[in-house]
């Protein structure tokens, strides 16, 4: 199983879990949306949700200012679910206080093998702003 299709598995699992705690969500990640899942919160809202797996620790976590404009255009509830080795972030985007952007020198993309570099601007989000926290 190449990379590509191992976080694909990764986010319908996550999917699969935040069905059975009462969300409505079809995996979209498939396609070439700005978001990777589509569907109904707990309490019945329209809502989008951009997953990122991250392999290592970072105490901050990186939303690109790209895909936050992108997520924001987006008529209904918008969410950025976060995952990495010490536990699972979901931020709130629609009240999220946004800290200034920064430039960040980061690979172009993680798929398709393109290791070029560019700079990205990105916002740094604290854990302490995510709406749901669970740490390993």
């Amino acid at each position: 199983m190449n990379n590509e299709t191992s976080h694909h598995k990764w986010e319908q699992n996550i999917i699969i879990i935040m069905n059975l705690d009462g969300w409505n969500l079809k995996w979209t990640g498939g396609e070439f949306e700005n978001y990777d899942a589509k569907g109904k919160t707990p309490k019945g809202y329209d809502c989008v949700i951009e997953f990122k797996l991250r392999h290592t620790y970072y105490s901050t976590k990186i939303l690109e200012k790209y895909k936050y404009d992108k997520l924001m255009k987006e008529n209904c509830m918008r969410f950025y679910y976060v995952f990495d080795i010490k536990g699972n972030y979901l931020y709130f985007l629609d009240t999220l206080y946004l800290p200034e952007p920064v430039i960040i020198n980061c690979k172009k993309t993680e798929k398709f093998s393109n290791d070029e570099l560019i700079d990205k601007t990105c916002y740094m989000l604290l854990e302490s702003q995510a709406s749901i926290i669970n740490k390993y």
